[in-house]
């Protein structure tokens, strides 16, 4: 990793990751850091790519597991021109107030360096990383039918074998062309589905029953999540939420131990006949004195 740690990912995905604005919700978040994860832990190598980025939130923590060597591209309009009127609609429409400074200025903030930006149309993106050299891209640029199936086709043509895709938006019902082009690559052009959240639809061009197998064991034994399999053309599909794990409960204050006042000595009766005698002449009468003494004297 680049500059971080476990324990830090955590942190930074329950508090500072939810300063910046965007759409990045906890399957996905969790989902992201568990296969780029396991990627770094198993010394995969490879370029890192997303296409789409608003204002940074899932760039950060993707940059953090960019490993000495790999380069992290970024790539969006922010705001620049679209090229045409229905992406440049939907831009208005949706992305108003992103710039590339409030980007900069929100990576910056988590890391000591910039990724590498492209300012451009999604596109753009195979004219600056070589084919077969990402290990993981995604894809949160436009909704617009024609647009996300080429960057189904840029996805495909720059991922190593093995690499790994997130398609954003699969399923809402306000962006039709992105499912529209995911699943036709599905049906169509290759594409095997590892997993779907309920925002993202990750995929591979390889076999994803590797990535598949370490999924369900690391939720099998986290707890707070969801996990279905699904059989779609005789494929297994994974379909998974995972929840932010509850916050540690507060170690309950220390009491101390109660004070136990030490007992009170009772005076007990004098044990030696002259202190009985002493006792009864001064608090009996001189009938009774007279019979105790009687009796602890007897004649002889």
């Amino acid at each position: 990793m680049s500059q971080a740690t476990a324990p830090l990912l955590s942190a930074l995905d329950a508090g500072d990751l939810g300063t910046i604005k965007g759409w990045f919700n906890p399957s996905d978040r969790h989902l992201f850091e568990f296969l780029l994860g396991e990627q770094v832990r198993h010394e995969h190598h490879g370029e890192l790519v997303e296409v789409g980025s608003f204002l940074g939130k899932s760039a950060v923590l993707v940059g953090h597991f960019r490993q000495p060597g790999e380069t992290f591209t970024v790539l969006d309009l922010f705001e620049g021109e679209a090229g045409d009127a229905e992406n440049t609609r939907e831009l208005s429409d949706s992305y108003s107030g992103l710039t590339r400074s409030a980007f900069e200025a929100n990576y910056l903030r988590f890391h000591p360096d910039l990724p590498t930006i492209v300012q451009a149309t999604s596109n753009h993106i195979v004219q600056h990383v070589a084919p077969g050299s990402a290990r993981f891209v995604h894809i949160d640029a436009s909704h617009l039918y024609e647009h996300v199936a080429t960057d189904v086709d840029s996805a495909r043509l720059l991922l190593q074998p093995d690499g790994i895709v997130a398609f954003d938006d699969y399923r809402s019902e306000h962006t039709p062309g992105v499912p529209a082009a995911v699943w036709e690559a599905v049906a169509t052009k290759d594409l095997r589905v590892i997993a779907l959240t309920e925002s993202k639809l990750y995929g591979t061009w390889g076999d994803p029953a590797a990535a598949q197998e370490q999924i369900q064991t690391w939720l099998g034994a986290r707890g707070h999540c969801f996990c279905a399999t699904h059989i779609i053309a005789g494929r297994p599909i994974l379909r998974i939420k995972i929840s932010d794990l509850p916050a540690p409960e507060p170690a309950p204050a220390s009491t101390p131990p109660p004070v136990v006042a030490a007992p009170t000595a009772v005076r007990g009766m004098p044990r030696s006949r002259t202190g009985i005698r002493k006792v009864a002449k001064d608090w009996l009468p001189p009938i009774a004195h007279r019979a105790v003494s009687r009796r602890m004297n007897p004649p002889k």
